[in-house]
């Protein structure tokens, strides 16, 4: 631990991951000890960010940290990104696609020992209207996946492979995309169409091999084809990367329009069904401890 954080405020997300984060909170308040402040923020669902704010404001903690997923991970960010505020990850989603990118411990005692030390990452972010995504985004079929999954009461990997089922076979994908990026516009049809800020889905697949999550820049991937078997890859951390499968774009910002409605996640959360998006980077948005 490190004694120099006086006051911490865990941040929970009471149900992500369908688990009960009780242990865990006991668990870290145990460890924190007499000498440690805390306060705790639960998620609702409901106005979080401008009370988690209010909270932040109020409290003013040396350190965050985040009992949930990816969605709540971005809500701290959010909130963080002014307030010079380290944030500390205690993996307790169903994917956990940044503590995996991270390489942060999965063990929920390790992972604390890491989110209160003294290696910090600053980490950039990419805009998306009104919000902001950590890790990768996506419009298409991983994104009907993700919409179907969230109606689902199978969670977990498992809940993917099962939903991927009907998503495959509903799907009216390939869909026609136009993307703009780098002064250069073209039309391309495609299964999905991905804005990665790092390497790896939450399932642990390497989609981006050249991403960093710090170096000011975000891939585009269009993805061109995808099946069953493709999914069964994905979920096993193996997706093929050949030129005949996914192109990559390097840039800052980008544009993407489609003929109709494509649906869009953000970071393994349903957003909408949207027909334009555009998505720059913000570079050192917040600081991980890692």
């Amino acid at each position: 631990m490190n004694a120099k954080l006086n006051k911490v405020l865990l941040v929970i997300n009471p149900v992500s991951g369908d688990t009960d984060k009780t242990p865990i909170i006991d668990m870290i308040t145990d460890s924190l000890g007499k000498e440690t402040e805390y306060s705790m923020y639960t998620t609702t669902g409901k106005e979080d960010i401008d009370k988690l704010r209010k909270k932040v404001k109020a409290f003013r903690p040396d350190r965050i940290l985040v009992v949930g997923g990816d969605g709540t991970i971005k809500l701290a960010a959010q909130v963080c990104h002014d307030q010079n505020v380290t944030i500390g990850i205690i993996p307790a989603g169903s994917a956990n696609g940044l503590a995996t990118d991270l390489e942060l411990p999965q063990n929920h005692e390790k992972a604390l020992t890491v989110a209160m030390g003294d290696q910090i990452k600053s980490i950039d972010a990419l805009r998306i209207r009104e919000s902001i995504g950590l890790h990768i985004c996506d419009m298409g079929i991983n994104a009907e996946l993700i919409k179907n999954y969230s109606d689902s009461a199978v969670r977990g990997h498992f809940g993917y492979l099962v939903n991927s089922i009907p998503t495959l076979w509903k799907t009216e994908s390939p869909y026609r995309f136009s993307i703009a990026a780098n002064g250069v516009k073209r039309e391309v049809d495609a299964v999905m169409v991905a804005f990665a800020n790092s390497k790896k889905f939450g399932t642990g697949a390497l989609v981006n091999p050249n991403g960093k999550i710090d170096d000011g820049k975000f891939e585009v991937l269009i993805f061109k084809e995808l099946n069953f078997f493709e999914v069964l890859k994905t979920l096993n951390g193996n997706i093929d990367m050949t030129s005949d499968f996914v192109e990559v774009i390097q840039s800052t910002e980008v544009r993407v329009t489609t003929e109709k409605p494509v649906s869009f996640q953000i970071d393994g959360e349903f957003y909408d069904d949207i027909e334009e998006i555009t998505v720059t980077i913000l570079p050192d948005y917040v600081a991980i401890a890692t």
